[in-house]
């Protein structure tokens, strides 16, 4: 029995060892150019700043190559997520399955990229050569060059889907998977001809039914839309498949969306050269001897690092590592700190300069300099909320008599520290509103900047440490420019459907005006903030409520605020919210421990937000 268990697992082990050995493979492959490119991406733009506002000498084609390599990025990039795993998907039902469910679903969410990327390699290819006939204006080279990016990356990415089939599960678990999926793509098929005569009740049956299905499932999100859209499309219309890859295509390449890479990298660096560590040196100085002092720092320090980095992950992976273990240190239990760290992502989430803000503006034309600015006294507010909330808590308790208050020349010397830091935002503002750089283009000021303060004033920059940041970077970017991609699509096909004419119609007749429609979208922000998180939600349905906002009279840079809080505090909300299992994994913290502790901050939180909606002058005050 022994010798037979021997001669059966021999071939396994073969077939293992050639399945990481063609893992290796792609991931150099992939990991070195997308590396390369977004050193590319900072060098072309900052070369563009240089060239117009030093030189006077503008380089005409610097958009557009950075525009071809970003699309090129944004599909390595994905490529590298997809190998690490790291596309985004909502598990909060997953980890809760019984052990043999959750490998089914494991597989399933790697089945169903497989499937959509096996569909679009074709009419991906078809328009590549398609867009051959084009030729751009600065540069005079075929559109194909930008337009290969999609098929080269799908393709490789059905590469990495099926590697990872090989290892997820058994072989009669992957046959399941791919035998479910065959089996309900047969049934789509064969009700084709009852489909034809649903009409818009189709829209039902793929975008929620079957998204939220795939969703729930544990499904990339990316993928689950991307099916879905391509199953409405085929299944419903007459449109040509290369159109939906025309869409995805369109989505990933704006070229506001730059500031996603740049802004992570930036996150990154700051971390490594110590400028999130002096900030929070700084903050401690002042309130570190205080009645809970440290929890003051951490919102204190979220809102300033929310100004640098742009990405959540990046904001709470610099601050917690730092603080946690000082606060565990002073008697902080382990589920409050994990509460507060969520709240205070929700709270952040328009400090400038947001990813979500940045988004909104590049799909609905909303000014990204005006979200920017009507983004800072919103987050203080909800900033205080939560301090209300941790001062409440805290009553009755003693001062941490174990550190004293520090000196003036402490606190001197900590702010002297910090003070490269606090005026990297300063920085970044300055040089969008003074015309330098435009809201794409100041991350890379940024990025030098910090470069050079890790030279030569910290000195401390891990040059071994760069090229894992740089691909960590593209990975980050890939996961969330594939969703904008793929959002970009199923928002066409809505808008098409004419469902967002139905929709304005409906808003827009609602009883009470302003304070109706700012009700009903925060109460749909907060759900799908837990469910798609902002980004993708912000591209589905910014096109089409933005419009309305305007038509019954509410501020542009007002509803975009409030749909991003509404949204923030929908992704930190548990147990659904994708932001507060982030902090979780960030901070280490069981999930479970947080739910308690943090209903009180998540109240703090929806009544800040109802004031914001009902005061304008927050968002809009300090507009120009």
């Amino acid at each position: 029995m022994s010798t037979m268990a021997l001669s059966e697992s021999a071939p396994r082990r073969e077939s293992a060892r050639w399945v990481i050995l063609a893992d290796r493979v792609i991931g150099h492959l992939v990991e070195v150019p997308a590396a390369l490119l977004v050193v590319a991406e900072l060098v072309v733009l900052f070369a563009g700043v240089l060239a117009r506002y030093v030189f006077n000498a503008p380089l005409i084609w610097s958009d557009e190559l950075a525009s071809i390599l970003f699309l090129w990025l944004a599909m390595l990039g994905s490529v590298v997520a997809l190998r690490r795993n790291e596309h985004m998907r909502m598990t909060a039902l997953v980890v809760r399955a019984k052990p043999s469910t959750r490998a089914f679903l494991d597989v399933l969410a790697m089945a169903v990229p497989l499937a959509f990327l096996a569909l679009m390699i074709l009419p991906g290819l078809e328009f590549a050569q398609d867009e051959g006939f084009i030729t751009t204006p600065a540069l005079e080279i075929s559109g194909a060059w930008a337009a290969a990016a999609f098929p080269v990356g799908a393709t490789l990415m059905l590469l990495v889907a099926l590697l990872r089939l090989a290892t997820v599960g058994s072989l009669r678990m992957v046959a399941a998977g791919i035998g479910a999926i065959v089996a309900i793509g047969a049934v789509f098929y064969a009700a084709q001809p009852l489909l034809h005569h649903l009409g818009n009740i189709n829209l039902l049956v793929f975008f929620v039914g079957l998204v939220g299905a795939m969703v729930l499932a544990g499904v990339p999100i990316a993928f689950a839309f991307g099916l879905a859209t391509y199953g409405y499309l085929t299944l419903t219309t007459t449109v040509p498949d290369q159109v939906l890859v025309g869409r995805m295509d369109e989505g990933m390449s704006q070229l506001i969306l730059l500031a996603v890479p740049l802004f992570v990298i930036l996150g990154l660096l700051m971390e490594m050269t110590g400028i999130a560590r002096a900030l929070v040196g700084f903050l401690v100085s002042l309130l570190g001897h205080v009645r809970g002092g440290l929890s003051y720092v951490l919102i204190g320090a979220m809102y300033l690092v929310s100004g640098i980095s742009g990405s959540k992950a990046a904001d709470m992976a610099a601050i917690a590592p730092v603080l946690f273990p000082e606060m565990k240190e002073r008697g902080a239990a382990p589920g409050e700190l994990l509460a507060l760290l969520a709240a205070t992502g929700a709270q952040t989430e328009t400090i400038p300069p947001s990813l979500v803000l940045i988004t909104i503006g590049s799909v609905t034309g909303v000014s990204i300099a005006a979200l920017f600015t009507g983004g800072l006294l919103p987050g203080l507010v909800l900033g205080l909320m939560l301090c209300g909330v941790m001062r409440w808590r805290l009553r009755g308790k003693p001062s941490d008599a174990t550190h004293r208050r520090a000196s003036w020349a402490q606190i001197g010397r900590t702010f002297l520290v910090a003070l490269p830091g606090l005026l990297l935002p300063f920085v970044i503002r300055y040089a969008v509103i003074s015309g330098a750089t435009t809201a794409t283009e100041v991350s890379t000021i940024g990025v030098v900047y910090t470069v050079l303060v890790g030279l030569l004033v910290y000195r401390r920059f891990d040059w071994r440490r760069l090229m894992p940041m740089l691909v960590e970077t593209a990975a980050l970017s890939g996961a969330i420019l594939i969703i904008i991609g793929a959002a970009t699509g199923m928002s066409w096909a809505l808008t098409q459907s004419g469902f967002s004419h139905a929709l304005a119609t409906a808003m827009a007749s609602m009883p009470g005006g302003k304070a109706s429609f700012l009700a009903v979208s925060i109460l749909a922000f907060v759900v799908l903030g837990s469910v798609l998180e902002g980004i993708p939600a912000v591209v589905l349905f910014g096109p089409l409520l933005f419009p309305i906002a305007r038509s019954v009279g509410i501020n542009e840079v007002h509803y975009a605020i409030v749909v991003v809080l509404a949204m923030g505090v929908g992704l930190f909300s548990p147990p659904f919210g994708v932001g507060y299992y982030s902090a979780c994994a960030v901070s280490r913290i069981k999930p479970d421990l947080g739910l308690k502790p943090i209903m009180g901050y998540m109240v703090a939180l929806v009544f800040g937000l109802v004031v914001i909606a009902a005061v304008p002058w927050i968002s809009t005050g300090f507009l120009s």
